[in-house]
């Protein structure tokens, strides 16, 4: 499977999971629960650290492929993982080739 099928199979039901629970409790909500308990703090932390994993592939990928990495990394800081879901879902270079063919 391609990064760009997983990345669109992942994204459809998480966005209506995240609609969900904006519908819920609210985008503010969502973070109220998470800081509410040091379980929380560590799911929010975890998020985050693997948020920035994700951005130092995305953003020399994004560079190598001629792609602005800024609004992506700045999306990211607002919705998450949604943003990078989308870059990949997006990503038009995506031809089966092999990392190596696309830095050549």
């Amino acid at each position: 499977m391609s990064r760009k099928t997983l990345a669109i199979v992942l994204l459809v039901p998480f966005l209506l999971l995240t609609a969900y629970a904006v519908w819920e409790v609210g985008a503010v909500g969502i973070f109220v629960y998470q800081l509410q308990s040091s379980a929380g703090w560590q799911v929010f932390a975890d998020l985050v650290i693997s948020l920035v994993l994700v951005l130092t592939y995305l953003v020399p990928q994004a560079r190598r492929d001629g792609r602005n990495p800024w609004p992506w990394v700045v999306a990211t800081l607002f919705v998450g993982v949604i943003s990078p879901l989308l870059y990949y879902a997006t990503d038009k270079a995506q031809r089966g080739e092999s990392p190596d063919a696309r830095t050549a």
